[in-house]
């Protein structure tokens, strides 16, 4: 998401281009280029943009930087997740990430290409050894490692499904491509002023949250 690139992008002092028809950005850290690229919502989408940016740059090492959902009791808002696996909700296939410099690894995250609210399903991926949720890995990891292509996952949690905050409304406010729909979310502002403070609060959580895994990811790179 927009929110997601932006704290990479100003940490890195990276600059705009466009290469083949697809907006990145370009900075370095310390000897090593780094090109950050928004690849949308949805594993299906994040697949395609994969396979865009890999058919355009020859790279050494893919990672997924951003936010998730936290599951697991131990996955609270801030937790770091590097996960050795990504779950694919959907199919039950997992992917196994490569190690991103000396950043620990550890436990498992799952992508889903829907919002999960049901506690019954939620309590199923927990069981699984799932602790957090995402909407994206499963659609870059499939595309690298169909090329042999080391990648890394990196997220930070952002909110709860038991906080109550997040539901199809909240989702519903972003559009394909990870961007923000101003009027999707003013709509829902006005039709539920009740929700404001809730709106607010994770608003907050999840850019911090954003800004911790940009900082994750390029001291990993560093």
């Amino acid at each position: 998401m927009a929110m997601e690139l932006k704290p990479i992008v100003k940490r890195l002092g990276a600059r705009p281009s466009t290469v083949g028809g697809i907006k990145v950005f370009r900075g370095r850290r310390g000897s090593v280029e780094i090109i950050v690229s928004q690849i949308g919502v949805g594993p299906e989408m994040a697949a395609r943009s994969t396979e865009r940016l890999l058919d355009q740059f020859t790279v050494d090492h893919v990672v997924v930087s951003g936010i998730a959902g936290g599951i697991d009791p131990t996955a609270t808002i801030g937790s770091v997740v590097v996960p050795e696996v990504v779950l694919d909700a959907k199919s039950g296939r997992e992917y196994r990430p490569s190690p991103l410099g000396d950043t620990a690894m550890g436990g498992k995250v799952a992508t889903v290409d829907e919002l999960i609210t049901d506690p019954s399903r939620l309590a199923r991926l927990v069981g699984e050894g799932v602790s957090a949720l995402e909407m994206e890995s499963t659609g870059v990891g499939s595309v690298c490692e169909s090329r042999d292509m080391p990648w890394t996952v990196v997220r930070v949690i952002s909110d709860r499904p038991d906080d109550g905050y997040t539901d199809a409304s909240v989702l519903g406010t972003l559009r394909p491509d990870g961007s923000a729909d101003l009027r999707a979310a003013l709509r829902l502002m006005a039709t539920k002023p009740g929700r404001i403070p809730g709106l607010v609060r994770l608003g907050r959580d999840s850019a911090s949250a954003a800004v911790k895994a940009a900082r994750t990811t390029l001291e990993a790179l560093a």
